[in-house]
């Protein structure tokens, strides 16, 4: 199953304007500013003005979160993107309620508390968008991301992303009954499901240091139908 681009155009306008390069764009304009993000439970406030609004848009970082400021945006980042933007491109520092920055041990520390899954989905989360891919909750498709080409206003979602690991038991997709449910879905909002497995070389992901030792399995998945095991040609 291939791109669904969203109008005429679409595709060109991608390839003329790529991720990458609106990625880099963001990193070096939040390491110019300095950015700081404000850890706040299960999420990171970043405070962005113009310039960074447009970025974080383009590159899909976070979601805008109103307020009565006009010439500035709040962006509420969730743990994995800011953990990203912190720990793999380097440009933010998060700080806690008492504007003390938190370093990437104290900040993994924070998230795994919070979500015991936290560095599976990090490191399947870090996976997809180190190779460019927009990837965005795909909690209302009951998986655990979606990932996109581009901008989700340029095309469509392409796979429906599940996590798993033999380190955190999930319990999904272990009888028949899940893996059908799962592909009708997908095939009901025309998307691939593709699986990441999860494969740690050490038990205790005390560190961030220990992503480094994940092994990321990339798996997709299709519904095989009938229809496409049948002659074409009449029988006599």
């Amino acid at each position: 199953m291939g791109p669904r681009w969203k109008g005429k155009g679409a595709e060109v306008k991608a390839l003329a304007d790529p991720i990458s390069e609106i990625v880099r764009q963001l990193q070096s304009s939040l390491i110019c500013a300095n950015s700081r993000g404000l850890l706040s439970g299960t999420s990171v406030l970043l405070k962005a003005d113009a310039e960074l609004t447009s970025l974080l848009n383009r590159a899909c970082f976070g979601r805008p979160r109103v307020t009565s400021e006009k010439n500035e945006q709040w962006f509420q980042l969730s743990m994995e993107e800011a953990f990203y933007l912190q720990y793999s491109l380097k440009c933010i520092k998060v700080v806690d309620q008492n504007d003390t920055e938190l370093n990437n041990d104290v900040l993994w520390k924070h998230m795994t508390s919070r979500k015991e899954s936290f560095p599976i989905l990090f490191k399947a989360f870090s996976h997809l968008r180190s190779k460019n891919w927009v990837v965005r909750s795909g909690s209302q498709y009951g998986v655990d991301f979606v990932a996109y080409r581009h901008h989700p206003a340029l095309v469509h979602s392409e796979y429906a992303v599940l996590v798993l690991s033999a380190q955190v038991g999930s319990g999904r997709l272990r009888v028949w009954s899940d893996f059908h449910c799962t592909l009708r879905l997908c095939g009901s909002v025309a998307k691939t499901l593709l699986i990441l497995d999860i494969v740690p070389q050490q038990s205790c992901p005390t560190s961030p240091s220990c992503l480094d030792n994940y092994v990321v399995e990339e798996k997709t998945i299709t519904r095989w139908s009938p229809e496409q095991g049948r002659e074409k040609k009449s029988l006599i």
